[in-house]
């Protein structure tokens, strides 16, 4: 049976703060369940992203993905980034990943936006095939910049 994909609220707090701490050691960050949840908690009580989450038959939350809300200049419209996306590793090849990257496009569009853009590590395949899969088109002609300030 497929997940089910919905919007996070407050009640969904601990079991999104858990796995935002596995998504965080997945990128080689110490486990720090604290910082997770206060984190997940702040971009819930504020608002300032928005955090869907895939629960399998027995109603587990097993994924999520979070959003940040941006603005595209060039278009006049608002935009997303697609910051976050983790499955429990019990959870993977069950289509929670897909399932969610398909409901965060619609549940974009539903809020007017404009452009919806994420990043991967270059060695990501497995991302990158899903991106891919969905009709997701790898920018070539632009370079992404950072700085730690």
């Amino acid at each position: 049976m497929p997940a089910t994909i919905r919007l996070a609220n407050l009640a969904d707090l601990d079991p999104v703060a858990a796995l935002f701490d596995a998504y965080r050691q997945f990128y080689a960050q110490p486990a720090d369940p604290a910082l997770a949840r206060r984190f997940i908690q702040a971009r819930l009580a504020e608002g300032s992203s928005l955090i869907l989450l895939a629960e399998d038959a027995s109603g587990r939350v097993i994924a999520f993905t979070q959003l940040y809300p941006l603005f595209d200049s060039v278009g006049a419209v608002p935009s997303f980034i697609l910051y976050d996306l983790y499955v429990d590793t019990a959870a993977r090849r069950q289509g929670a990943a897909r399932a969610l990257m398909v409901e965060a496009v619609n549940e974009a569009r539903r809020r007017g936006a404009g452009r919806v853009e994420l990043q991967t590590a270059r060695d990501n395949l497995p991302a990158q095939a899903l991106y891919e899969g969905l009709g997701w088109k790898r920018d070539n002609d632009f370079f992404v910049y950072a700085i730690q300030p």
